[in-house]
């Protein structure tokens, strides 16, 4: 008789079966169900994001028994080691698993966030390949790790040796900044990040979204009356509040004659007006910079978890970090962004309440997988209250 999954690569299996596979429902040892949900997340046009949904919300030790078996399929293995539907947990165990090959730990090193580059980097697979290195030298987020802390050695401690970089210029009219180049957060910081500095020291200030959306005209309008009800006064007198439009024009404008340097330097210490433009830029290594201000309120970072004119690596980075990551605001306004990257909205769901599970459920502007799963937790919390 045959199996169940060659049954369906078959496509001998009634829908109705296809149907409940997806959604984890055969009763079939775990090994095997995963080995179907995988083939259909992968290969089922129909049930593929159904499939991927319910992988990503599976059983963590079942899970974490097949990544380290080396006998599981192939495909399994590499679908779990795929930097999109990776699983914290389940990291270490692939690592140490002869059968997960080095082209796919390779493409996972070169892509990989410095969370899992952590693990990554102090695995025996990474020591002893060659091809993983070259990987890992090639991702820029390797910076963000601290050999020390790490205590690496041999030749993964050999990739944090920084090669002499030339100095990234000063734009011609830039502002002084006093004290501030003097400042130890910033000297470190820059120090960390020298390779991306350099690499990226001709890009000039270019939010995310275009100018426009600094217009000081559209803080005026938002402050005077909303879209269709100005007083019949504002078009005689459209600039009614001067103030606050140099104030407006004038930080726009500074940023602006500013080089990665000056800019990273005003997002680490300048004012909140000034990280509210710098956190849109479009330069990662400015963006993620304002993260590290030690002036940066949780208020700020709740607003800027919902903003979706900020880039991928910035809502990435927010919950990596402790602080941010304990604030239950910022955890819920991520998961219902829906330029969060999925992974990072899946890992965080599982700390949301029921009432915001419901929410998410219901929003539109989030992928089918988060709305799906949500709605799922949201039965099992509701459940669990019940009984």
């Amino acid at each position: 008789m045959k199996k169940m999954i060659d049954l369906i690569r078959a496509s001998e299996a009634p829908a109705s079966v296809v149907r409940s596979a997806a959604k984890g429902s055969l009763s079939l040892p775990a090994a095997e169900m995963i080995e179907i949900l995988v083939y259909l997340a992968l290969h089922n046009k129909v049930f593929a994001e159904q499939a991927s949904m319910t992988l990503a919300g599976w059983d963590e030790t079942s899970a974490r028994a097949v990544a380290a078996d080396r006998n599981a399929p192939r495909e399994v293995l590499e679908y779990f080691a795929n930097v999109k539907n990776l699983r914290m947990p389940l990291l270490p165990s692939l690592l140490e698993n002869d059968t997960v090959s080095e082209g796919v730990l390779a493409q996972l090193a070169s892509e990989a966030s410095p969370e899992v580059l952590a693990l990554i980097v102090q695995s025996n697979r990474a020591q002893q390949s060659e091809k993983i290195r070259a990987a890992l030298k090639r991702n820029p987020k390797l910076t963000a790790l601290s050999p020390q802390k790490l205590n690496l050695h041999g030749p993964i401690a050999a990739l944090f040796v920084k090669e002499p970089t030339a100095e990234v210029p000063i734009a011609e009219g830039e502002p002084p900044f006093g004290d501030l180049d003097a400042d130890p957060d910033v000297a470190t910081f820059l120090a960390e990040h020298r390779a991306e500095i350099a690499a990226e020291g001709h890009k000039p200030f270019q939010p995310l979204g275009g100018i426009h959306d600094e217009s000081p005209d559209a803080i005026v309008g938002e402050v005077e009356a909303p879209v269709g009800e100005l007083p019949a006064s504002a078009a005689a007198t459209p600039r009614k509040a001067a103030a606050p439009e140099e104030k407006g024009g004038s930080t726009l404008q500074k940023i602006a004659r500013l080089n990665i340097t000056g800019r990273i330097q005003l997002a680490m210490k300048g004012t909140k007006e000034e990280r509210s433009m710098l956190i849109r830029d479009g330069t990662k290594i400015v963006a993620l910079a304002v993260l590290e201000s030690p002036k940066i309120s949780d208020g700020e970072v709740e607003k800027i978890a919902s903003q979706k004119n900020v880039l991928e690596a910035v809502l990435r980075a927010i919950p990596m970090k402790r602080k941010f990551a304990k604030n239950y605001i910022i955890t819920r306004n991520l998961v219902a962004n829906p330029r969060v990257p999925l992974d990072v909205a899946l890992g965080l769901m599982k700390n949301l309440m029921a009432n915001d599970l419901k929410a998410i459920a219901g929003n539109k502007e989030v992928s089918e997988t988060i709305r799906k799963l949500a709605i799922r937790q949201f039965k099992q919390k509701t459940e669990k209250k019940k009984d």
